[in-house]
This record gives C-alpha cells, sequence and structure tokens, in this order.
C-alpha cells in the first residue's frame, strides 16, 4: 500500500481518481488546492496534481518540491490535446501525466509505472547505504566471530526469528543487516527501529503507523515502521527496553503475524522477517518479571551472542586499520600509519565502549596524528591502561581471562609483534627469531592483521 495525494480543484475529478485508487488497496487523500497538496506531500509516495488550481498552481508545487528531501514522485493531469503544459511540467519534474478525460485503466497504469519507479530508487538508495561502508561487517582472526559468521550464512535463507545478544557497541547491527543481506529479501527494505527512545505511544505509533486524530498532533494517517518494511527486515534494537504493554503488541505481531495502526480498528498483516538485539540480560528480566517468557522464546528461534571486543583480541588491529582508512577517507586523508607501540597498547586495552569506542579513538587518530600515529597520539585512558600492562609477561597473564581460543589468538598477536619490534619491522630476521619461514611469518601476520609497516 503507498501513499497518495491527490490535488484537483474539480471534486468529481478527485472523487473519482480517490475512489479508484483505494479500491486498489492504496492510502489516499483528496485536497483542492496547491497549498493543502504542498502541506501533505511530504512523505506522501505519489502527488497526482492538476495544473489549474486556486492560492497555487501544479507548477508553483512542483518547484516547491524541490526543495523537500523525500518528495514524491508527480503526476499531472492536464486537459487532453494542451501537450504543451505537459511537456513543460515534465521538465519541471513531474514523471508524468494524465490527459482528460482519462479511463480507470490508464490511471491505473500510470500510477503502477510510478510506484514501481519509487520503489526501484528506494532500492537504490538502500544499496548506496549499504555499500557505503557504514555498516561493513569487517573479518578479523578471532574464531568466535568466523563461527557466528557460519551461523549467519546458515541461518539467513530462513524467515526464522534471529535474537542478537551483546554489549553496547559490538557490532549487533553490522550483523543484523548481514542476515539481510544474506537472505532473500535483500532487495527489500532493511528498517532500524530504536525501543529505547520513544515512550509507549509515540513507539506504538511509530511502530505500527496512526490514522489522522489518533493523538494530538497526527494531523493525517502515517504507516508505521512495520508496513514500510514489508518483503523486508525488521530490526528492533535495544529490546529489553520495551514496556509491558509493547511486549505483549509484539507478541502478537509475532504469533499472528497481524497488528493495527494506532486508533483504528482494521487488522493488517505483516510481511517481515524480525531481527532483534539487546545488552540486557533478558532471563534475569523475566526471573524479576520485567519481561515476557513467551516473548523471549519467541524471539530466540535463534540466539547469537556477540563476544565484546576484549573477549576478541584478533579483531582488534583489522578492525582498528579499517577504521583508520574509512575515517581517513570521509576527512579526505592519507590513513596514518600505526606504530607498533600503539598495535601494542590498541591490544591490551580492555574496550569498555566496544567497536564504538575504538571507532572514536581511530578518528581521533585520523584528526590528530601526522603521518604515523604515536602512543601520544592516543586517550588518555588508553596510555594509562598501556601503563599498567606495559611488560609482555604481564600482557600475558591478561591472557588468562579471556577463553581458549581468544586466549591463543591474542598471544600470537603479542609474539609477532614483540619480535617485529626487535628486529625493526625486519620480517626475515623476525621469522628466524622466531624459528619459522619467512613466508608463514607472512601469512601469519596477514592473518592477524598486523601492519607491515608498523
Amino acid at each position: 500500500m503507498s501513499r497518495i495525494v491527490i490535488a484537483d480543484d474539480d471534486p468529481n475529478i478527485g472523487r473519482i481518481l480517490r475512489d479508484r485508487l483505494k479500491e486498489l488497496g492504496h492510502d489516499v487523500e483528496h485536497v483542492p488546492d496547491g497549498v493543502e497538496a504542498l502541506r501533505l506531500a511530504d512523505g506522501a509516495d505519489l502527488l497526482l496534481l492538476d495544473l489549474e488550481m486556486p492560492r497555487m498552481d501544479g507548477f508553483a508545487v512542483l518547484d516547491s518540491l524541490r526543495g523537500l528531501a523525500s518528495a514524491p514522485l508527480s503526476i499531472v493531469i492536464t486537459a487532453h490535446g494542451d501537450m504543451s503544459k505537459a511537456v513543460r511540467a515534465m521538465r519541471a519534474g513531474a514523471y508524468d501525466f494524465i490527459a482528460k478525460p482519462f479511463d480507470a485503466a490508464t490511471v491505473q497504469m500510470v500510477v503502477r509505472r510510478a510506484l514501481e519507479t519509487r520503489g526501484l530508487k528506494a532500492q537504490v538508495q538502500h544499496l548506496s547505504k549499504e555499500l557505503s561502508g557504514k555498516h561493513q561487517w569487517v573479518r578479523g582472526g578471532d574464531p568466535g566471530m568466523a563461527r557466528i559468521a557460519e551461523t549467519v550464512e546458515r541461518v539467513a535463507p530462513s524467515t526464522a526469528t534471529v535474537l542478537l545478544l551483546g554489549e553496547t557497541g559490538t557490532g549487533k547491527e553490522v550483523i543484523a543487516r548481514a542476515i539481510h543481506r544474506h537472505s532473500a529479501r535483500r532487495e527489500q527494505p532493511f528498517i532500524t527501529v530504536n525501543c529505547a527512545v520513544l515512550k509507549d505511544e509515540l513507539l506504538e505509533s511509530e511502530l505500527f503507523g496512526h490514522e489522522k486524530g489518533a493523538f494530538t498532533g497526527a494531523d493525517r494517517a502515517r504507516a508505521g515502521r512495520v508496513e514500510t518494511a514489508s518483503g523486508g527486515t525488521l530490526f528492533l534494537d535495544e529490546i529489553g527496553e520495551l514496556s509491558p504493554v509493547m511486549q505483549a503488541k509484539l507478541l502478537r505481531l509475532l504469533q499472528e503475524r497481524e497488528y493495527e495502526r494506532l486508533g483504528s480498528d482494521r487488522t493488517r498483516s505483516a510481511d517481515v522477517r524480525l531481527v532483534a538485539a539487546t545488552h540486557r540480560d533478558l532471563p534475569a528480566a523475566i526471573q524479576a518479571g520485567r519481561f515476557r517468557e513467551d516473548l523471549y522464546y519467541r524471539l530466540k528461534v535463534i540466539s547469537l551472542r556477540i563476544p565484546p571486543l576484549r573477549e576478541r583480541p584478533g579483531d582488534v588491529l583489522p578492525l582498528a586499520h579499517w577504521l583508520l582508512g574509512k575515517h581517513a577517507a570521509e576527512s579526505q586523508r592519507m590513513p596514518p600509519r600505526l606504530s607498533s607501540q600503539v598495535q601494542q597498547a590498541l591490544l591490551r586495552y580492555p574496550w569498555p565502549g566496544n567497536v564504538r569506542e575504538l571507532s572514536n579513538v581511530m578518528e581521533r587518530c585520523v584528526l590528530l596524528a601526522g603521518d604515523g600515529v604515536e602512543l601520544g597520539d592516543l586517550p588518555e585512558e588508553l596510555l594509562a591502561a598501556d601503563g599498567q600492562a606495559s611488560a609482555p609477561v604481564a600482557a600475558l597473564d591478561e591472557l588468562f581471562a579471556l577463553d581458549y581460543n581468544a586466549a591463543v589468538t591474542a598471544a600470537r598477536c603479542l609474539i609477532v609483534q614483540r619480535a617485529l619490534e626487535h628486529t625493526g619491522g625486519h620480517q626475515t630476521r623476525a621469522a628466524e627469531r622466531l624459528g619459522v619461514t619467512q613466508p608463514y611469518l607472512s601469512r601469519l601476520i596477514k592473518q592477524l592483521g598486523i601492519r607491515r609497516d608498523g
């Protein structure tokens, strides 16, 4: 269903178009002039626009639409034989035209074609966002994350609900997008809702939409994120913050695949794949009576725990280098090199803010460092942590706080880093010192994400 606004001062034409388009399942509103059309245009999918109207004609509306970030496609309505105005309107930004008198089949064909075009544009924008690198999953050397990647590839083609658990900033949205990207829904929308930032009424409206007059300020009907995500994936972040009322509504959505807009008794069907995430301990919240047990089991058909960055040291340096390059590109600079001492400091730091904190540190390095990042370019908290664990033995002792695989990966990083430090970065001499071949050391450096010029 699409939202369509008809602007025509002829009430008969407005009624005929409105009734026909409503029969096709669209949300349609008719207004008598260009001023009202412009008021309703922001957020609409399509605008059927008569060129001759009081207060503001169609050409003035087309000109004003250029300033809207989310302007609808426009189809102008013109008198039969007056093609010069239609051509002028197309040059002013209209997508197509309908000549009076028109028949139902022509209207249906032109509207369908316009909506298909708008849908394709939305897909292109979505793919461009995906390709921009903002949500790219950078694979490092951590075996735990490798197992998560394998699980994502196996479950993505299904329609199963996925629950992502882990601390804030670990990259849960990145993994949710990877699930969408590997699914059959990849060409449809990926829509995100943060459940922690809105109160119940606003969150209900955001999720399910609302009808005109449903609450103060609801001056028009609005589709919700469930509707917008139709055919695609809905990502509910911080789902552990939902109130009991919203938990019940979400449970119904999951069980029945049905919902109603706020202020409406019309039941609508939902075609979305749900991925949810939280940093909360949901079993503890169930015990405390703050989270529904039935909703929890509906959500965790597939459950993935995303480990914090301190438990995946094999990912620290690959992520650091990628983030350094990303922020450098955004600032139109060359990425600076990370010195060996800086890399060691990054490996020793516990990263309480996880990948998000690492991203902030790399952005700082791009802005403050020259060609190379030295210890003095790091924030004070990293330097303090580095001073507390400056000796190799102390760094190795810290590995016992990790699980076996993470500890082995971190130890390999530290050993190779020390060998390179003692040989001034000379790989052949470092290989001799370690008792391995130079090609093997080269592969190991690449696998662990260690900069060769560090």
